[in-house]
């Protein structure tokens, strides 16, 4: 008696009692995305310590006395320039508003990844939760690229570079991509609504 020969296609194993092959489970309780929302949910905590800490300093930076003999060297050329008041406000200042803003986008992640792990990811406020992550990397990315050139220009003249248009290649595709992901999760919120009412 010949025996049937098993095909090495995953999907036909699928199909045969005890040849399942499972990868990890990617939503609901005690799967990948839970495991993910944990990991979130710690370096949010972290982020909102930093920014609080980083707030504190630009505050005692406002009335802490400078020395004259503190200076700012760039790394690459050697050259420096005595630390102004005003130069390290908008260092400790450029900081906070960078984990402040990637503290937002944290904030949104972690609404997301609660969704994945309660199996719901189609809910139409993920879509306004990805609008606004896409947004603030813009509104970041931005920041950072146009008081990087003032900067530079006005402040740090020689001790720091701005940055090109080449730099903004990548977080450009970044924003892209969210607002992209933003459009897929709106598309399977009316599909899902649509499906209810047809039910």
């Amino acid at each position: 008696m010949r025996l049937p020969i098993l095909l090495t296609s995953s999907t036909r194993f699928a199909r045969i009692p005890g040849f399942a092959l499972r990868g990890p489970r990617t939503l609901g309780p005690g799967s990948v995305s839970s495991v993910l929302k944990i990991a979130l949910d710690v370096a949010f905590v972290l982020l909102m310590l930093i920014t609080a800490i980083l707030l504190l300093a630009f505050v005692a930076a406002i009335f802490v006395p400078l020395s004259d003999n503190l200076m700012v060297t760039d790394r690459n050329s050697g050259v420096a320039q005595p630390l102004t008041r005003a130069l390290l406000l908008f260092g400790i200042g450029a900081f906070t508003a960078w984990f402040g803003g990637f503290l937002l986008i944290l904030r949104n992640l972690r609404m997301i990844f609660r969704s994945l792990t309660l199996g719901d990811p189609f809910q139409p406020e993920n879509v306004s939760r990805l609008r606004q992550i896409g947004l603030t990397l813009a509104t970041v990315t931005g920041g950072v690229w146009f008081w990087q050139a003032i900067v530079s220009a006005k402040l740090a003249r020689g001790v720091m570079d701005s940055q090109g248009p080449a730099d903004l290649l990548t977080p450009i595709f970044s924003v892209l991509v969210v607002f992209v992901l933003a459009e897929v999760f709106r598309e399977g919120a009316r599909l899902r609504r649509e499906s209810e009412l047809t039910i």
